[in-house]
């Protein structure tokens, strides 16, 4: 790598700035994203066609000097290869038109053949490679069991999880086999990912904060430290580093850090020199700008970034990023200022 500043960072090593990048960088903030889009046909088209995948996760690059490209894809690639039959609705979001709601439901589930139902992906991520050039480290990204399971069992986005929650109190011996399949079914997926070529792969557990504090240890991390140790080095024998992300995670943070993972992403709801006092120098820390900040004034983002690395402080194992993703209305200037303002302030 020509530019390894990210790794560096997620093996807490010593970098010269603290490198950047966004969860949900490449997508419909930018121009050129939507008009992609358009010419795709549909947001699952632009997922499972390899050059334009690889297109869209280089599109922030060539706006913005990024420390690490992300794959694009969807979390939910996994179910639609289970065949439940994914979909997007207009303002709402992902739907399955075959959810998962009972115990006989969840026994047909098998772990789907990861090349023959989503060899597209391992494609996307040599295609990416190889346009990089080593310029750019290449992060490859899954959803967590628990979070699958949510939108598998709910048949879409929730705001009371009925369904799920229902499932896991009234039968967890079922809700356990359907998490197991999907901890299975992640681990390959991720291998794949990285036997094609990603240097670091996240897991996203978007819905583990809506559990109570012993479920989320039996329903949602039992099953990311089954993925982590599961996970293979890269093909030239390195290990590739692995960032667990749980949006309100923060309750739980040292349970996080001994699943052997390599990072914790932080959303931002917790500071992160309180998160550092808690888990030290065990794990590189991850974020945590409030997304929301990106509608502010450059000026503004700017104190604020400068108020995320003091906090931190000058110590190894940051890398800086949102605590979720870039949202749809933001201002593509005004993620320049944050990625310039990170680069420019860290360097001091």
């Amino acid at each position: 790598m020509s530019h390894d500043r990210l790794l560096r960072a997620l093996k807490r090593e010593p970098v010269d700035a603290t490198p950047v990048w966004l969860m949900r960088q490449a997508g419909r903030y930018l121009p050129e994203y939507r008009k992609l889009r358009e010419q795709a046909g549909s947001f699952l088209d632009l997922c499972q066609n390899p050059e334009l995948a690889c297109e869209v996760t280089l599109q922030p690059l060539r706006r913005f000097p990024l420390d690490g490209a992300i794959l694009f894809s969807d979390i939910l690639t996994i179910p639609e290869a289970m065949g439940l039959g994914l979909h997007f609705v207009a303002g709402e979001g992902p739907h399955f038109h075959h959810p998962v709601r009972t115990p006989d439901e969840i026994a047909k589930l098998r772990v789907p053949n990861i090349e023959e139902s989503l060899g597209y992906v391992p494609a996307a991520v040599r295609l990416i490679r190889r346009e990089l050039d080593g310029k750019t480290p290449l992060i490859g990204f899954a959803g967590s069991p628990w979070t699958l399971a949510t939108y598998m069992v709910e048949g879409g986005p929730s705001k009371n999880y009925q369904h799920i929650k229902a499932l896991m109190y009234n039968a967890p011996d079922a809700m356990h086999q359907l998490l197991d399949i999907l901890a299975r079914s992640v681990a390959a997926y991720l291998n794949a990912q990285i036997a094609a070529g990603a240097q670091a792969v996240q897991i996203f557990d978007t819905w583990g904060g809506v559990l109570t504090p012993a479920a989320y240890r039996e329903f949602s991390l039992a099953y990311m430290q089954r993925i982590v140790e599961q996970l293979d080095d890269a093909p030239d024998g390195t290990k590739v580093p692995v960032i667990l992300f749980t949006k309100g995670g923060g309750p739980w943070l040292e349970a996080m850090a001994a699943t052997g993972c390599d990072a914790l992403g932080l959303d931002w709801t917790i500071n992160i020199d309180e998160a550092r006092e808690r888990v030290g120098d065990k794990v590189a820390l991850q974020g945590n700008l409030d997304p929301a900040m990106l509608y502010a004034k450059p000026e503004i983002i700017r104190d604020n970034v400068a108020d995320v690395l003091k906090r931190f402080g000058n110590h190894p194992g940051h890398v800086f990023n949102l605590g979720h993703g870039v949202t749809p209305q933001v201002n593509p200037d005004h993620v320049a200022a944050l990625v310039d303002a990170v680069h420019e302030l860290s360097a001091r």
